[in-house]
């Protein structure tokens, strides 16, 4: 859940982010922000990877021991937990390539560059859940 929390925090921020900008909450109308914005379009690649859940994040080991856990409960939890886990990849997938790939809109035509504080904030986000992948034992104790 930690992970999870962080993960989740992230990609609303980035949201903000984008809203800041182009001042609709419209994915399609922020889409080629990458040509604008590289270092923003390389954060919002390592949240969509994160929320992937992709090793060696700690959001692999979360799912893991809930996949693990849910194996022993009930075999019908085991294909809707499938079919979530597939949502959630093109979803993300989704919001990535729509928001920063492809040409951007004409009523884009003067945008603020990245600020410090949003790129503190999004390593504020980041180095907990690297330190967390690099060393889980923090959170999950003896078992891990």
């Amino acid at each position: 859940m930690i992970a999870h929390g962080l993960t989740s925090s992230m990609l609303f921020c980035l949201a903000n982010s984008n809203y800041e900008r182009i001042h609709s909450r419209t994915m399609i109308l922020a889409r080629g922000l990458q040509t604008l914005l590289p270092l923003m379009a390389a954060w919002w690649l390592l949240a969509s990877l994160t929320n992937l859940a992709l090793p060696p994040t700690i959001n692999l080991i979360g799912e893991l021991f809930v996949v693990m856990s849910s194996f022993s409960w009930s075999n019908i939890t085991i294909i809707l937990m499938g079919i979530n886990i597939t949502i959630t990849a093109l979803y993300s997938l989704y919001m990535l390539i729509t928001t920063q790939r492809g040409k951007y809109s004409h009523h884009i035509k003067s945008i603020k560059p990245s600020f410090t504080r949003e790129n503190a904030l999004m390593t504020l986000h980041l180095l907990p859940l690297l330190l967390l992948s690099l060393n889980p034992k923090i959170i999950l104790g003896p078992i891990y």
